[in-house]
């Protein structure tokens, strides 16, 4: 929150990390024989313990990453993708087939998730959570920033009476994550960052064969069309701006308008980010907390005077925000026109508390300006008119497009990207088929 240590936790060594990973290749040979109902109510177990800690982890997240308190943490969204990954196992994992010819999901076998500190509960448990349901062991690296949340996922699965050896959470460096990437040891690897990181994983885990999911950031767009529902769509992308900050990886930066509705748009958008508070996380007033680090708020400022240096115009005046002070994590919401496409603030991911805005003057500009980014993680459309939604939601390059709504995660749709936004998926049907492998079944009469 302030730069000042808040934990502090010993690398695992080498001898701890093959003692443990020996733990949990035994664990998991059992844990796969489990009929598949005993392991889910364990998961729901999981879920209610995580409950019972949450007035102690939210406070943590303040600690740990800036988050207000205000928000109570991420154990709303983490009951309902528990849930609903619960609800779709026996459909994801059920055989396919004949009686005789079939093909079954068996479990990858070890699996290890390499979690980020923007929202340590939700990204971990996007893979975490199936990957156990599926008869996986699992191990747990997560972000330096956020170790402590590993620690809450192992108490919260040993209060549900998750078997021992099953889940362990680790303290790596980066080298020590790509040795063990590279030691072929694990079989599946689910990793969320940066894209420069995205590529240092499949360098390190090339000619090991262990499989790998990449969610890797986006630059997430909005067009709002000319019979958008101006209020709705306003209230909905400015929190989707500015939530968390601006640190999250399919957090809206860059809107689209229409050129008839510009104005009114721009004019209730600048007003509402205007009510933003930024300040002490602590305070239940607080509405807009610190940015992670002061390094991160920093390259943040950067990037909006280099697009104001290039001709953008800044709408929010640094009096609104007397806490946003240069040299501190905390950094008032922006938002910016008079932008293009040859600025980095609408074309590189910025991760911060900023958005550009842009009239178009039809669906087709805005659809080729949207596409016009290397990343292609999610997009949305907001309109009063659901089959233009339909007609235009193909044309879009992202792995998911919403109408009428942004930044959220639905645990029955599959979590992926185009471009470079990743590889793989999680969530729904198919994060189960990440940390699982078909195998085939042909029994013919002698």
């Amino acid at each position: 929150m302030d730069g000042r240590e808040y934990a502090r936790r010993p690398l695992t060594t080498p001898a701890e990390l093959g003692r443990r990973i020996e733990r949990a290749r035994r664990a998991q040979r059992e844990w796969a024989r489990v009929p598949l109902e005993e392991r889910c109510a364990i998961m729901r177990r999981f879920v209610a313990a995580m409950e019972r800690m949450n007035p102690e982890i939210v406070p943590e997240l303040a600690w740990q990453m800036g988050r207000p308190v205000r928000y109570g943490g991420e154990l709303r969204s983490l009951i309902e993708r528990v849930n609903g990954m619960i609800d779709i196992a026996p459909d994801a994992l059920a055989p396919v087939g004949q009686s005789d010819r079939f093909v079954t999901r068996e479990p990858a076998g070890l699996v290890l998730v390499i979690a980020p500190w923007n929202y340590p509960f939700l990204t971990a448990a996007n893979t975490i959570v199936p990957a156990l349901i599926a008869g996986n062991a699992v191990l747990l690296k997560h972000a330096a920033q956020t170790l402590l949340a590993g620690e809450r996922f192992a108490e919260a699965l040993a209060a549900a009476g998750l078997p021992e050896g099953l889940f362990h959470t680790l303290f790596l460096s980066h080298d020590g994550t790509a040795r063990l990437l590279r030691s072929g040891m694990v079989d599946h690897a689910t990793f969320t960052g940066s894209v420069d990181a995205g590529r240092a994983i499949e360098r390190a885990a090339a000619g090991s064969f262990t499989t790998l999911t990449l969610e890797l950031g986006g630059k997430d767009p909005a067009y709002a069309r000319e019979d958008a529902d101006l209020a709705g769509a306003v209230e909905s992308l400015v929190d989707g701006s500015f939530y968390n900050s601006g640190q999250s990886c399919c957090g809206i930066e860059r809107i689209y308008v229409h050129e008839r509705v510009w104005q009114p748009f721009l004019d209730g958008f600048v007003d509402l980010t205007r009510q933003y508070r930024l300040g002490d996380p602590f305070d239940p007033q607080t509405s807009l907390g610190p940015m992670v680090s002061a390094e991160a708020a920093a390259r943040v400022r950067g990037r909006i005077e280099e697009a104001l240096g290039a001709g953008a115009k800044a709408h929010i005046d640094r009096p609104l925000f007397p806490a946003d002070d240069p040299g501190t994590a905390y950094l008032m919401p922006q938002v910016l026109t008079g932008v293009d496409h040859g600025m980095a603030i609408m074309r590189e991911e910025t991760f911060g508390p900023v958005v550009g805005l842009m009239p178009v003057k039809d669906d087709d500009e805005a659809v080729r300006l949207m596409n016009d980014s290397d990343y292609g993680l999610t997009a949305s459309i907001w309109t009063r008119d659901l089959e233009a939604a339909r007609r235009l939601a193909p044309q879009v390059e992202a792995g998911t497009v919403f109408a009428n709504r942004c930044d959220h995660l639905d645990p029955h749709l599959a979590w992926t990207g185009m471009k470079h936004s990743g590889r793989g998926a999680s969530l729904g049907l198919w994060g189960y088929g990440s940390v699982t492998r078909p195998r085939s079944f042909h029994l013919r009469s002698a």
